[in-house]
């Protein structure tokens, strides 16, 4: 296994990390909360989480699974390239900037589809860590 493989991986599985987390525990503790108080903290949490570590681990093993592809482990670095990286950009992310601009009344829905979405950025970002362990 090259370095970049393995780096490759070790970002993956921090992300399958992040989100895992999101999942069993941030998520759920929200729900717990009024739509108010949920929604302004997981709209901190939004801002908060644009760190410079953060980018770095989630950009990077983009470009570094990009990297896989291009030397044969395609179906690891697609995984993490379309189940993590364009699925944030273009779910995800929508779904936090329409959490931004609206009010309480669509915390319900937010928390429920960006929470099953989460799911499946799980799912992805750790099958890209295994299959790309694997070299596929």
């Amino acid at each position: 296994m090259g370095i970049t493989t393995l780096i490759a991986v070790t970002m993956s599985g921090l992300m399958a990390g992040v989100f895992f987390a999101f999942s069993t525990a941030v998520m759920p503790g929200l729900a717990d909360l009024s739509a108010e108080h949920a929604r302004g903290a997981m709209r901190r949490m939004n801002v908060r989480i644009q760190n410079p570590l953060f980018l770095l681990v989630f950009l990077g093993t983009a470009v570094l699974c990009g990297i896989e592809v291009f030397q044969g482990r395609i179906v690891g670095g697609l995984l993490y390239i379309v189940g993590c990286f364009l699925l944030t950009m273009f779910v995800n992310v929508p779904m936090n900037n329409r959490l931004e601009r609206t009010d309480d009344a669509y915390w319900p829905e937010y928390l429920r589809k960006w929470t099953l979405w989460n799911h499946v950025r799980t799912v992805a970002c750790l099958a890209s860590t295994i299959i790309l362990l694997l070299g596929f």
